[in-house]
C-alpha cells in the first residue's frame, strides 16, 4: 500500500486537508504573527516574501496539509510529512506552524495524534526535525513520547542550513490516546 502524503483526515479537534496553491492568502493570514517564528531557525517566516519561499517548498513536497479546527472551521496553521523512506519504512512530519491563539491547549497534540496514526499505517518509524533553540517544540515533541536521537544540519527549501535535534517515534512503542 502507497503512503498518501496529503490525506484528508480529522479527530475531534482538528481537520487536515491537502494544501492548495490557492491557499497562500488564507495561510500567510495565520503565518505572519512573528511571535510563531521567535524560537524557529528562520525567525523572519512571518515575512510575506520569506514566507512564499516556506509556502512554494510545501506546494512543491506533495505532502504539506492545511490544518482546521474542527469545531469552528478556522484555518489554524499547517503541517507536512516529507522524507518518505520506503526501504527504510520511516518518514518525517515537520514544517508545523499553528496559530497562537490555538497553543497550549490540545491542538498540536491531536494534529500530531492524527497524522501519527496516518503515518503508521505505512512506516514504523516517524522522524521528527526540530529547530535546536525550538524549546516549545522539543518539550511539545518528549510530552507525545518522543525519543531525541541525534543532531543534523539541514537546510530549509530555499533556506539556510539551521541545525536541527532529531526526534523518532517508533510504531511499536507509539501508545496511541
Amino acid at each position: 500500500m502507497q503512503f498518501e502524503l496529503q490525506p484528508s483526515i480529522e479527530n475531534r479537534w482538528v481537520r487536515l486537508e491537502p494544501l492548495l496553491a490557492g491557499d497562500f492568502d488564507a495561510l500567510y493570514g495565520v503565518a505572519s504573527d512573528p511571535l510563531i517564528w521567535e524560537q524557529h531557525p528562520n525567525k523572519n517566516r512571518y515575512q510575506r516574501d520569506i514566507f512564499a519561499t516556506y509556502f512554494q517548498g510545501a506546494i512543491e513536497s506533495r505532502g504539506a496539509l492545511r490544518v482546521f479546527d474542527n469545531a469552528t472551521g478556522a484555518l489554524i496553521g499547517s503541517s507536512r510529512y516529507y522524507d518518505l523512506d520506503p526501504a527504510q519504512r520511516s518518514a518525517a512530519i515537520g514544517y508545523t506552524f499553528i496559530a497562537r491563539s490555538h497553543w497550549g491547549g490540545e491542538y498540536n497534540r491531536a494534529l500530531k495524534t492524527l497524522m501519527l496514526a496516518h503515518a503508521f499505517r505505512y512506516v514504523d518509524r516517524v522522524i521528527f526535525h526540530i529547530g535546536a533553540g525550538n524549546l516549545r517544540s522539543r518539550k511539545a515533541m518528549e510530552k507525545l513520547g518522543g525519543v531525541l536521537i541525534g543532531e543534523v544540519a539541514m537546510s530549509y527549501y530555499g533556506e539556510q542550513s539551521h541545525q536541527n535535534v532529531v526526534y523518532k517515534i517508533d510504531a511499536i512503542d507509539w501508545a496511541r490516546p
